[in-house]
């Protein structure tokens, strides 16, 4: 790991003791900004960037792939045992095993304000609009609008903040 590529903005942010891995390396920078808080249990591997006031509860796994990685927005919350992967992997060569196929990545960019439930799953090019909630153990594999709510596997939309039942 090469220290340079993790960069730690403000004294007040908050990184668990307990088995929190940060993994960054050439070409994959991990920016945590201002008064974020990480969780036990929580694996990131570059290139993420946190904003101010990011909270990640335990057990959240961010894998940034190899491209535009992840961007978390400031005041955005996660709930335990999410993961969010920037990257798949190719398999449309039948004669090559998948482990030795390359990776795609595209990246995911979650908005400000946006709360994610627990063990909720984010695939690679996913959008994540500003204030919009993600239900528990949701599976995202399409973008989604500001304000709205969406829910289930996959996740699919079930109301708009704001609007009265």
């Amino acid at each position: 790991m090469q220290l340079e590529t993790i960069e730690i903005r403000g004294d007040d942010t908050y990184i668990s003791e307990e088995n929190v891995n940060i993994f960054a390396e050439r070409g994959r920078k991990v920016v945590i900004e201002n008064n974020c808080r990480i969780a036990s249990g929580c694996f990131i591997h570059g290139p993420c960037h946190l904003e101010e006031n990011v909270g990640l509860n335990i057990g959240v796994h961010l894998d940034g792939g190899s491209a535009k990685g992840i961007r978390i927005g400031s005041d955005t919350r996660i709930g335990p045992s999410t993961s969010i992967f920037a990257f798949n992997h190719n398999f449309d060569d039948l004669e090559t095993p998948i482990r030795l196929q390359k990776v795609k990545s595209t990246g995911i960019s979650i908005g400000r304000d946006v709360w994610i439930g627990a063990n909720v799953s984010i695939v690679d090019g996913v959008t994540i609009g500003s204030h919009a909630i993600v239900g528990i153990a949701s599976v995202v594999t399409k973008d989604i609008p500001e304000y709205e709510i969406w829910a289930g596997n996959p996740a699919r939309k079930i109301g708009k903040r704001g609007e009265q039942e």
